[in-house]
């Protein structure tokens, strides 16, 4: 197989990797938008306890979910964008965006897997605080927020429910970790392609390297195809020997 027929599959599969990074972006922002405004997480972050175990977590979680979300999409736009116009400073930045959310992805998982019922402790020991509270002051308000938790849920459904978020959220993990390594691997590949047959002049246009201006392709592409495979189309001049004198 050709080396440019090597960079054409490589281009339709960054597409579609960029197509299914972009959804599994739209997922996590959405997966992310429930755990903060679902009424099953809100009815225990906002119990006005001085420390609530899980407030804090419940922030976290948000924040960090929307910024993965972000960062896969804005690496899926931009290296669309960096194939579509062969921009190697673009692919680089997609490949950078990809590089963060791998990073990030990682964390999520060893979190995960070394602390799996975190989220979980911290919702039922809040939940116990309340309850707690509302057995010291049965004329206070505890109660009513106790009430809301358990019209709410109930402390199986709370369980259930949870399950149920974890393994979606780790499905999404795992899907995005290989995601984002086969975009990384794949941007990787497209940039140095580009790299090796373009440069950047000051002002960020494309300019042949010194490499390849002796030899300028007869069509308006990095690459010229040939039966034979890639050929790049040099001018008589360059290939003529030069010939050497050894002076008496």
């Amino acid at each position: 197989m050709g080396h440019w027929n090597r960079i054409k599959i490589a281009k339709c599969q960054i597409l579609i990797t960029n197509f299914l990074v972009l959804l599994l972006g739209l997922s996590t922002a959405t997966m992310a938008v429930v755990t903060h405004f679902g009424d099953h997480f809100t009815v225990i972050g906002r119990v006005p306890l001085e420390k609530n175990p899980y407030e804090a977590m419940h922030y976290w979680v948000f924040y960090m979910g929307i910024g993965l979300a972000g960062l896969l999409s804005l690496g899926a736009a931009l290296s669309t964008i960096a194939t579509v116009r062969e921009a190697h400073g673009l692919m680089a930045a997609g490949f950078l965006c990809f590089a963060l959310s791998f990073c990030i992805l990682v964390q999520v998982a060893f979190w995960r897997f070394y602390n799996p019922t975190q989220v979980e402790d911290a919702v039922l020991d809040t939940y116990d605080l309340v309850y707690d509270q509302a057995m010291k002051s049965p004329s206070s308000s505890w109660w009513q927020e106790l009430a809301i938790i358990q019209d709410t849920d109930c402390l199986q459904s709370i369980r259930n429910f949870l399950w149920t978020h974890y393994s979606i959220a780790s499905t999404l993990t795992c899907i995005s970790l290989a995601l984002t390594v086969y975009a990384m691997m794949l941007c990787a590949f497209l940039w140095f392609a580009i790299h090796s047959y373009c440069g950047l002049d000051r002002k960020g246009r494309y300019t042949l390297t010194p490499r390849a201006r002796a030899c300028q392709p007869q069509e308006p592409s990095l690459f010229r195809w040939t039966q034979g495979g890639l050929v790049p189309q040099c001018p008589p001049e360059a290939h003529t020997s030069t010939n050497y004198s050894t002076p008496l």
